[in-house]
Protein backbone atom coordinates (compact mmCIF):
# COMPACT_ATOMS: atom_id res chain seq x y z
CA UNK A 1 0.00 0.00 0.00
CA UNK A 2 2.73 2.45 1.01
CA UNK A 3 6.43 2.60 0.31
CA UNK A 4 9.15 4.77 1.83
CA UNK A 5 12.27 5.38 -0.24
CA UNK A 6 15.38 6.97 1.29
CA UNK A 7 18.14 8.76 -0.57
CA UNK A 8 21.17 10.91 0.16
CA UNK A 9 23.45 8.54 2.05
CA UNK A 10 27.11 8.17 1.24
CA UNK A 11 30.68 8.75 2.39
CA UNK A 12 31.77 11.95 4.07
CA UNK A 13 34.71 13.14 6.15
CA UNK A 14 34.31 14.17 9.76
CA UNK A 15 33.01 17.71 9.96
CA UNK A 16 31.18 17.39 6.67
CA UNK A 17 27.48 17.41 5.87
CA UNK A 18 24.88 15.20 4.24
CA UNK A 19 21.17 15.56 3.62
CA UNK A 20 18.92 12.52 3.70
CA UNK A 21 15.51 12.51 2.07
CA UNK A 22 12.58 10.11 2.24
CA UNK A 23 9.54 10.04 -0.01
CA UNK A 24 6.32 8.22 0.86
CA UNK A 25 4.03 7.01 -1.90
CA UNK A 26 0.98 4.82 -2.25
CA UNK A 27 -2.50 4.78 -0.75
CA UNK A 28 -1.95 7.63 1.70
CA UNK A 29 -4.80 9.50 3.31
CA UNK A 30 -2.54 11.34 5.74
CA UNK A 31 0.77 10.98 7.55
CA UNK A 32 0.98 11.55 11.28
CA UNK A 33 4.58 11.50 12.46
CA UNK A 34 7.71 10.92 10.40
CA UNK A 35 11.10 10.07 11.79
CA UNK A 36 14.65 8.96 11.16
CA UNK A 37 16.17 6.04 13.02
CA UNK A 38 19.65 4.59 12.73
CA UNK A 39 21.56 1.44 13.59
CA UNK A 40 25.32 1.67 13.89
CA UNK A 41 27.73 -1.31 13.81
CA UNK A 42 27.14 -3.45 16.88
CA UNK A 43 24.55 -1.03 18.22
CA UNK A 44 20.80 -1.06 18.76
CA UNK A 45 18.43 0.91 16.59
CA UNK A 46 17.87 4.39 17.99
CA UNK A 47 15.63 7.33 17.23
CA UNK A 48 17.59 10.16 15.66
CA UNK A 49 14.84 12.72 15.06
CA UNK A 50 11.09 12.86 14.62
CA UNK A 51 8.57 15.40 13.40
CA UNK A 52 4.82 15.41 13.98
CA UNK A 53 1.95 16.46 11.77
CA UNK A 54 2.01 19.87 13.46
CA UNK A 55 5.78 20.13 12.89
CA UNK A 56 6.81 19.55 16.49
CA UNK A 57 10.26 17.95 16.61
CA UNK A 58 12.37 15.77 18.86
CA UNK A 59 16.05 14.93 18.63
CA UNK A 60 18.43 12.49 20.21
CA UNK A 61 20.80 14.28 22.57
CA UNK A 62 23.75 13.14 20.50
CA UNK A 63 22.57 15.06 17.42
CA UNK A 64 21.01 18.19 18.92
CA UNK A 65 22.48 21.29 17.36
CA UNK A 66 23.89 19.32 14.43
CA UNK A 67 20.89 17.67 12.72
CA UNK A 68 17.66 19.26 11.51
CA UNK A 69 14.53 17.35 10.51
CA UNK A 70 11.88 18.83 8.24
CA UNK A 71 8.88 17.67 6.24
CA UNK A 72 6.84 18.71 3.23
CA UNK A 73 3.25 17.55 3.66
CA UNK A 74 2.31 18.39 0.08
CA UNK A 75 5.00 16.04 -1.21
CA UNK A 76 4.86 13.46 1.62
CA UNK A 77 8.58 13.80 2.20
CA UNK A 78 10.83 14.12 5.22
CA UNK A 79 14.45 15.25 5.23
CA UNK A 80 17.34 15.15 7.67
CA UNK A 81 20.05 17.76 7.31
CA UNK A 82 23.18 16.44 9.03
CA UNK A 83 26.01 18.87 9.79
CA UNK A 84 29.30 18.47 11.66
CA UNK A 85 29.25 14.73 11.17
CA UNK A 86 31.47 12.48 13.28
CA UNK A 87 32.49 8.83 12.89
CA UNK A 88 29.97 7.99 15.63
CA UNK A 89 27.22 8.97 13.17
CA UNK A 90 28.17 6.07 10.90
CA UNK A 91 25.09 3.88 10.58
CA UNK A 92 22.28 2.72 8.36
CA UNK A 93 19.58 5.36 8.54
CA UNK A 94 15.93 4.34 8.25
CA UNK A 95 12.91 6.45 7.42
CA UNK A 96 9.72 5.83 9.44
CA UNK A 97 6.16 7.07 9.03
CA UNK A 98 2.76 6.60 10.67
CA UNK A 99 0.45 6.49 7.66
CA UNK A 100 -3.34 6.50 7.58
CA UNK A 101 -4.39 4.35 4.65
CA UNK A 102 -6.75 5.82 2.09
CA UNK A 103 -8.13 2.31 1.61
CA UNK A 104 -8.77 1.20 5.20
CA UNK A 105 -8.54 4.52 7.12
CA UNK A 106 -6.33 2.70 9.62
CA UNK A 107 -2.90 3.91 10.72
CA UNK A 108 0.03 1.62 9.93
CA UNK A 109 3.75 1.80 10.61
CA UNK A 110 6.02 1.88 7.55
CA UNK A 111 9.79 1.65 7.24
CA UNK A 112 12.18 2.37 4.43
CA UNK A 113 14.94 -0.04 3.42
CA UNK A 114 17.66 2.17 4.86
CA UNK A 115 20.53 4.21 3.48
CA UNK A 116 24.17 3.90 4.54
CA UNK A 117 25.99 6.88 6.03
CA UNK A 118 29.72 6.45 6.59
CA UNK A 119 31.81 9.15 8.25
CA UNK A 120 35.60 8.87 8.11
CA UNK A 121 37.98 10.46 10.60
Amino acid sequence: QVQLVESGGGLVQAGGSLKLSCAASGRILSINSMAWYRRGPGKQRELVASIGSSFSTTYADSVKGRFTISRDNAKNTVSLQMDNLTPEDTAVYYCYADVRSSWTSVVYDYWGQGTQVTVSS
